[in-house]
């Protein structure tokens, strides 16, 4: 049986890392074996826990065990063939050694390879549950969801393509001056992709796996956040909660505050209504910083009053996408949503929906930017969008 996952993603400086860790201490204190890991190159797990953490998971204590991945561990671990290899050519072509070992590494392959470990551990049968704190940016996990292209690679480069290459290394070296790769480089990214499609369908379990969202009611997150939210969608990863961080208490609507209070309400409209009908939790912003038990399990509370953190908090996709022959089909799930009035407005990569009266907004992807909006209906809770290119 695989363990329930939460992986805990929002841009850098929102709070991420202590909302994973105060969701990993309550579902701890519940009784279930949790683990808790940064895949965040910047660890701060550590700082939050107020403790140490190793590179494996480490007892920090309350039933708890935590891990900030080493991403050079993980390089080791799954490209350290190819990265010889690769390093070797470049340094036949003039590359100082540092450089050719720093550019040996794809960009974003240090976080990439450190989400495998959640594969690792989900397999293991060692946790009932593991939270993820992951690198500030969704951008780690769309690198993951190519799992198509990556069978069609798969078909295609260990084919008859590898055999080639064996018939190729020797004209290579002699009359190119250069190495072809070996089976055993070959057989290490044959593994990694294998890796990573199996990785893909892991995430895309909603039943035990899903994303969370953290942001701050500011302008500036809640967009990259909405932004983030459309591709988790798109992508077919489930997002079964929003947090909200570090919202001002409503005693501040007057004096000094009171601008940046009204800000934080324009924000949380719309953040109500743009991830719905995801769950919307909020937490309040402390007046100490929210390091160690204490203040985690504090910060946990206000968060999970009326949740089980470690549930399955909204089960369905909340948008999809279908793109074909010039036209696409945008479904958005409305489910409390009467027959009526529908009106849209596209600018730019935003979706501005009207419906019976409630406002929302979408941000479309940017395979979107040239579709024009056409059609606009209501099928069985969901709204359906037509575009048309051009």
């Amino acid at each position: 049986m695989r363990p329930r996952t939460i992986l805990y993603t929002g841009k850098g400086g929102v709070g991420k890392t202590s909302v994973a860790a105060a969701t990993a201490r309550r579902c701890a204190r519940a009784g279930a074996r949790t683990l808790v890991i940064s895949t965040d190159p910047a660890h701060s797990l550590a700082d939050v826990l107020a403790t140490e953490v190793g590179g494996a998971p480490t007892d920090v204590g309350a039933g708890l065990h935590a891990q900030q991945v080493q991403a050079q561990d993980e390089l080791e671990r799954h490209w350290s063939a190819v990265s010889d290899w690769l390093g070797g050519l470049l340094m036949e072509r003039g590359v100082e050694r540092i450089a050719a070992e720093e550019l040996t590494v794809p960009p974003g392959g240090d976080e990439l390879f450190s989400l495998l470990e959640i594969k690792r551990h989900a397999e293991s049968g060692e946790w009932d549950v593991i939270v993820v704190d992951c690198a500030p940016t969704g951008e780690t996990l769309r690198l993951l969801s190519f799992p198509d292209a990556a069978r069609w690679w798969l078909a295609k480069v260990f084919g008859r393509e590898q055999s080639m290459l064996a018939a190729a290394r020797p004209l290579a070296r002699m009359f190119l001056d250069v190495q072809l790769p070996d089976e055993r480089v070959m057989a290490e990214v044959h593994r990694l992709v294998g890796n990573l499609v199996a990785m893909h369908e892991l995430l895309r379990d909603g039943e035990r796996v899903s994303m969370r969202l953290v942001m701050t009611p500011d302008r500036m997150v809640v967009a990259e956040a909405m932004r983030t939210f459309t591709y988790l969608n798109l992508y077919g990863y489930l997002t079964d909660a929003v947090i909200v961080n570090r919202v001002f208490p409503d005693e501040l609507a007057d004096g000094y505050f009171a601008a940046w209070h009204g800000v934080q309400r324009e924000q949380l409209a719309l953040v109500e209504s743009g991830f719905a009908p995801v769950p919307v939790l909020r937490a309040p912003y402390f007046a100490q910083e929210v390091i160690g038990p204490e203040r985690l399990d504090e910060l946990a509370g206000a968060i999970f009053a009326e949740h089980d953190a470690a549930g399955v908090l909204h089960d369905r996709l909340s948008q999809s996408l279908a793109v074909d022959n010039g036209r696409a089909e945008l479904r958005l799930d409305l489910p409390f949503a009467e027959k009526g009035d529908v009106a849209l407005k596209k600018i730019g990569l935003e979706l501005v929906v009207r419906v019976d009266g409630h406002k929302r907004t979408i941000v479309l992807p940017g395979a979107l930017a040239g579709y024009r909006p056409t059609s606009a209906t209501l099928q069985d809770g969901s709204l359906v969008v037509g575009f048309e290119h051009g």
